[in-house]
C-alpha cells in the first residue's frame, strides 16, 4: 500500500500533461506543490506516512463497497426484469439480511477505525519535544519564538518575499520562479530527527499553520493555544500555507519550513544568536531624524508596505498613511494606534515590536511621503509608553528622561496604520 501513491504519481503526470502547455514552463518544488498534482504531498515525517496508508486503506475499501453494492444492484435489475418474467417476492422482513446489513457494516468501521483512532492518538502525543517553537499568526505573515530547547530565545518575523508579492500585483506571472508565492525572507529551521513541538496562536483573526510534507494542521486562534508536532526523517525545504481564509492578503501568508542535520541546525543557531547579540539596541539611546527615518523605512519597506502600500495611500478597508489626520496629528495617537491597535482588531496592536523599531516606522511615516511634521519619536518613549506614559501633544518630540531598561521584544512588522 505504501507504493501505490508513489506509483499513482508518474501515471498522473503523464495523463494530464496534454495540460501543461496551456501555462508557462512552471516545474515541481521538492518539499511543495507539484504540475499537475492528483495525490498527497510526498511524506517525510511517520505520521505523514500513516496517512498516506490510511488515505489508500480507506479510499480501497470504500471503492470495493462501492463497487461490490452497484454490481449487485445492476445484476439484480438486469437478471429480475419484467421482460424475463420475473416477479417479486411477497415478505415483510428477513432476520438474516438484518443482521447481515447490521454486522458487516459494523465490522468494516472497527477495520477502519482502529488503525485511525492510532493515527490520531500519535498525532495529539506532543509530549518529550526536542524543541518547542510558538508560531503566532498575524495578517499576513508568521511570527516564530523557540521557547525551549537548541535554540531557546531567538524570535523573528517570516513574511512573504516582497519580489513574489510585486510580482503578483503587477498580474504579470509569465517568469515565476518554481517557489512562487511560498519563498520568504525568514524560514523556519528545524534539526533533522528531532521531535518539534509547535504552539499555535493569533495576534487578530483565525489562522491556521499546514505543511502537507509534515503531515500537520493546527488553528491558530487569538486568545487560545493548541499545539502540534513533527519529526523530519530528510533534510530539506519543506513548505505550506496559511489554511484558513484570514482576509484579504490570506494568498499571501506562506510557511517555509528548512530541515537540517543537527550539525548545520547548531551552526545556524550560533549564528543566528550572534545577529541577534547584534541587533540588541539601547532604548535610552537618543536617535537623530535621520538614522531613524531610515531604519523605519526598512522596516515599512518589508513589513508594512503589503497593507498600507508602498506609496502609503492605502488599499481598501486599509486606510492611507500618507496626509492621515493621525499620522500628522499629536505624536501620542500614533503611539497609542501601534501598541493598542485599531478599528477592533483591524489594525493589530503591535506590543511586541521593539521599541526602537516601533519609534523607527512611526517617525517614518511622519516624515515622508507628504508628511513633513518633522516630529520625531525616541525609543525611550515607547519604553514609556508600555507602562501607560504617553508624550502629551504634538510636535518635534524631544528624549524624556531616561526609563529603565526594558528587553526589546522580537522585530514584529510595523503596521502603523492610522485605523
Amino acid at each position: 500500500m505504501k507504493n501505490i501513491s508513489t506509483k499513482l504519481v508518474p501515471w498522473s503526470l503523464t495523463l494530464a500533461a496534454w495540460g501543461s502547455s496551456l501555462v508557462h514552463a512552471a516545474q515541481d518544488l521538492p518539499g511543495g506543490p507539484a504540475v499537475n498534482q492528483l495525490n498527497l504531498h510526498p511524506p517525510v515525517t511517520r505520521i505523514a506516512v500513516e496517512q498516506h496508508n490510511l488515505h489508500w486503506m480507506m479510499l480501497i475499501i470504500c471503492t470495493l463497497i462501492f463497487v461490490g453494492v452497484f454490481a449487485v444492484m445492476f445484476y439484480s435489475i438486469w437478471k429480475h426484469r419484467k421482460s424475463k418474467g420475473a416477479k417479486a417476492a411477497n415478505f415483510h422482513e428477513s432476520v438474516k439480511v438484518e443482521l447481515a446489513w447490521t454486522i458487516v457494516p459494523f465490522i468494516i468501521v472497527i477495520i477502519m477505525a482502529l488503525p485511525a483512532t492510532k493515527v490520531l492518538v500519535a498525532q495529539k502525543d506532543t509530549t518529550n519535544a526536542d524543541l518547542t517553537i510558538k508560531a503566532t499568526g498575524y495578517q499576513w505573515k508568521w511570527g516564530y519564538d523557540y521557547l525551549n530547547g537548541e535554540g531557546e530565545g531567538l524570535s523573528f518575523v517570516s513574511t512573504l518575499d516582497s519580489g513574489h508579492r510585486a510580482m503578483s500585483d503587477s498580474g504579470n506571472v509569465s517568469a515565476a520562479p518554481n517557489d512562487y508565492l511560498l519563498k520568504v525572507d525568514n524560514p523556519l529551521v528545524v534539526p533533522m530527527g528531532k521531535k518539534i513541538r509547535i504552539i499555535t496562536t493569533a495576534n487578530d483573526v483565525i489562522h491556521s499553520f499546514m505543511v502537507p510534507a509534515f503531515g500537520i494542521k493546527q488553528d491558530a486562534i487569538p486568545g487560545f493555544v493548541r499545539d502540534t508536532w513533527f519529526k523530519a526523517e530528510k533534510a530539506g525545504d519543506y513548505y505550506g500555507q496559511c489554511a484558513e481564509l484570514c482576509g484579504k492578503e490570506h494568498a499571501y501568508m506562506p510557511i517555509h519550513v528548512k530541515v537540517l542535520s543537527a550539525a548545520d541546525y547548531t551552526a545556524w543557531v550560533a549564528g543566528e544568536q550572534k545577529k541577534l547579540a547584534a541587533k540588541q539596541d539601547d532604548p535610552n539611546k537618543v536617535w537623530v531624524l535621520a538614522d531613524l527615518v531610515a531604519r523605519g523605512e526598512k522596516v515599512y519597506a518589508a513589513n508594512c508596505a503589503a497593507c498600507h502600500q508602498a506609496n502609503g495611500k492605502g488599499a481598501g478597508p486599509i486606510k492611507a498613511l500618507d496626509g492621515s489626520p493621525v499620522v500628522l496629528g499629536a505624536t501620542a495617537d500614533m503611539m497609542h494606534a501601534v501598541l493598542e491597535g485599531r478599528a477592533n482588531g483591524a489594525m493589530p496592536a503591535w506590543k511586541q515590536l521593539s521599541d526602537t523599531d516601533l519609534a523607527a516606522v512611526v517617525t517614518f511615516t511622519k516624515n515622508h511621503w507628504s508628511n513633513h511634521t518633522g516630529q520625531l519619536v525616541q525609543p525611550a518613549q515607547f519604553v514609556m509608553a508600555r507602562s501607560g506614559k504617553f508624550p502629551e501633544g504634538g510636535g518635534s518630540a524631544a528624549a524624556p528622561t531616561a526609563a529603565p531598561d526594558q528587553p526589546a521584544a522580537a522585530a514584529m512588522p510595523a503596521a502603523a496604520a492610522a485605523q
